[in-house]
């Protein structure tokens, strides 16, 4: 196995992966709803088709 770490990060990278990895899973969850329930409107909204691109604050 092999094993990494990165210099001064504290797991911030991680942290970062993880919150995108959230907001995809988060997105697709609420496509698949949307799709089963044939709303046309899931194609219109930007932070579901671009979920990571979305604004945060």
């Amino acid at each position: 196995m092999i094993k990494a770490k990165l210099a001064n990060s504290s797991g911030r990278l991680a942290n970062r992966l993880t919150a995108a990895a959230a907001a995809a899973a988060r997105s697709v969850a609420e496509n698949r709803l949307r799709a089963r329930r044939r709303d046309p409107r899931r194609w219109r909204d930007a932070r579901l088709l671009w979920p990571l691109f979305a604004r945060t604050d």
